[in-house]
């Protein structure tokens, strides 16, 4: 706690009573507490300069009473009836009224400073011919002797490395009981672990039901590991109800935590600009992220990779009716061609009256006068981002976080041939099987070619 001096001290009362400045302002402009300098000016006002004064005292009981009585009588803050008694700190107020409802008027008794000189043993009391003998009965002690083994055996139990953590649910308490109940009694036992009897057996007899959850814990298992860690709980639910089962998701969930079983998806976002180099075109998609039939709106945009040093581009081109990749590219450079590639194999999945909208951010290769020339042939509209900015091409850029955190990230590469063979597996698992669930639980592809709806 800061010091200050007592001309400080009198210099900021002098010039709050004279009316320079507020308490507030004092405080901040000499940097003291704001709350020290209001307990100086009301020490001040009741003391006068010996208010500000140090003071290196102690108050006996009778003070201390005085002043709780006071304060009580009064109905004054302890802030106050310090400044009424010149009392440093309103803190030992609070004190003393703790003591005081403790111990009453002994605990506000001065207790000597320092530890005693010579430390002192407590002497037991020695039997007198006038002590009760002990009139509990054989029975009485025998039933307290039993219970006292059985509190012993069951902490022990209950923490033994067979157990696993030190047991606290009805469910594990119940089975501790069971496997003790051979040596001690069962009456014995429940009131050592806390246990009501109608509780115990109630759990006795859901163990020997077995587990009920023991199909769907399989099925949870199967899925997971079907799609190597990348589904979560969510995914998992409209996996199994595919099969027929209905299934609450939050039933999954939770046998999901049980099994320690956890999506080991961490999505990333890429972000990338290459400067204005050509032509740009105005942001026409505007972050509408939905279309309401096939190539109607598409999205592109370039991704890197990087494996022992050699790098790999992808160049895809999403349909936002279902987000499904209509064609893609790659290169180990990033070359014009890998787009114009990418871009032929998209216009020729394109019926004789498709018109997209294809969608880009402001990459050089969407500038260039051959892109927007192979556009303007077939007829489709361009749309570009905003500089610098990933938001308005999210549809892409979620794609490539999915990609690279259920793919990349989870698997080690030993050449870009390789990667290249994983890449080509995953996008035709990406549309033909991995589900999605604002498509109703459908993949991409199953989205696309399910039967009209009356």
């Amino acid at each position: 706690m800061a010091k200050h001096s007592e001309q400080l001290k009198r210099k900021l009362v002098k010039q709050y009573l004279a009316g320079v400045a507020g308490a507030r302002v004092l405080a901040q402009r000499h940097e003291v507490g704001y709350t020290a300098l209001r307990r100086w000016i009301a020490a001040y006002k009741q003391h006068g300069d010996d208010g500000l004064r140090k003071k290196y005292s102690r108050y006996d009981a009778r003070l201390k009473m005085t002043v709780l009585m006071h304060m009580k009588k009064n109905g004054l803050s302890q802030s106050q009836v310090a400044a009424v008694f010149d009392i440093r700190s309103p803190g030992c107020i609070a004190k003393w009224e703790r003591q005081y409802h403790d111990g009453g008027m002994d605990a506000l008794a001065l207790r000597p400073r320092g530890r005693p000189k010579t430390m002192t043993r407590p002497v037991p009391d020695k039997p007198t011919e006038e002590s009760a003998p002990d009139e509990r009965t054989r029975e009485q002690l025998l039933k307290e002797n039993e219970y006292l083994r059985a509190e012993v055996a069951y902490p022990k139990k209950a923490r033994c490395p067979a157990s696993g953590e030190e047991t606290g649910r009805a469910k594990e308490k119940a089975q501790v009981v069971q496997t003790l109940r051979q040596q001690h009694s069962t009456s014995a036992l429940l009131k050592a672990a806390g246990l009501a009897r109608s509780t115990f057996y109630y759990q006795l007899k859901v163990l020997d039901a077995g587990d009920r959850h023991a199909k769907i814990r399989t099925q949870i298992k199967a899925a997971y590991e079907r799609h190597k860690g990348r589904y979560g709980y969510r995914r998992i639910t409209e996996d199994i109800r595919q099969t027929g089962q209905m299934i609450n998701r939050k039933k999954v969930q939770r046998l999901m935590q049980e099994l320690k079983l956890k999506s080991l998806v961490r999505v990333k976002k890429y972000r990338s600009w290459r400067g204005d180099v050509g032509r740009i075109a105005p942001n026409l998609m505007n972050r509408e992220f939905s279309a309401q039939q096939p190539n109607e709106k598409w999205v592109t945009d370039v991704t890197e990779f990087n494996v022992l040093g050699q790098k790999l581009y992808l160049s895809p081109v999403m349909d936002l009716y279902n987000g499904e990749i209509v064609a893609y590219q790659m290169s180990e450079r990033p070359v014009f061609e890998l787009v114009s590639r990418m871009l032929s194999k998209a216009l020729a999945k394109l019926g004789d009256h498709d018109r997209p909208m294809l969608h880009s951010d402001q990459g050089w290769q969407y500038q260039m006068a051959a892109y927007r020339a192979l556009l303007a042939k077939y007829g489709l509209t361009q749309s570009m981002s905003r500089r610098a900015n990933c938001y308005d091409n999210a549809a892409m850029e979620s794609f490539f976080g999915t990609l690279k955190s259920e793919f990349f990230r989870l698997n080690r590469f030993e050449s870009i041939d390789q990667l290249k063979a994983g890449i080509r597996r995953y996008i035709h698992y990406y549309n033909h099987k991995r589900i999605k669930l604002k498509l109703n639980g459908l993949s991409p592809v199953m989205y696309r070619t399910q039967p009209s709806r009356p």
